[in-house]
């Protein structure tokens, strides 16, 4: 994890920040309770988050149109463009931890994260 937060530091992002960056690029619109759901926070730490995102003019946040206590978070154009930055630094990590394994240990590491993912979301 030092690895990545030390590739995400030249786009000025934290961990989480990528993590919510991510999952906007994949749910536009997506309100905060449900981003702090998919990143594994809480939806308090999601708000301080998604403040700062804000700040920076990389997401914006509006009145979902029926739901008018909900709001919804979708990315600027610079919020993709960080996010694009980004993730070429994460991909770059992300390499390097795969070229370590052989293809078929590369499958049963998979196979054990996504039991683990299984047995978390199971509550």
């Amino acid at each position: 994890m030092a690895a990545k937060s030390a590739a995400l530091k030249g786009a000025d992002l934290t961990v989480a920040q990528y993590a919510a960056l991510f999952a906007l690029a994949d749910h536009p619109g997506m309100p905060g309770a449900a981003l702090a759901r998919v990143c594994l926070v809480t939806p308090q730490a999601m708000a301080a988050v998604l403040k700062h995102l804000e700040e920076r003019g990389l997401v914006v946040r509006t009145v979902h149109p029926w739901h008018q206590k909900m709001l919804e978070t979708r990315l600027t154009e610079a919020g993709t463009e960080t996010l694009r930055r980004a993730d070429e630094q994460a991909v770059r990590i992300e390499r390097r931890i795969a070229d370590e394994f052989t293809p078929q240990e590369r499958d049963a590491l998979r196979s054990l994260l996504s039991r683990c993912v299984a047995a978390i979301q199971r509550d």
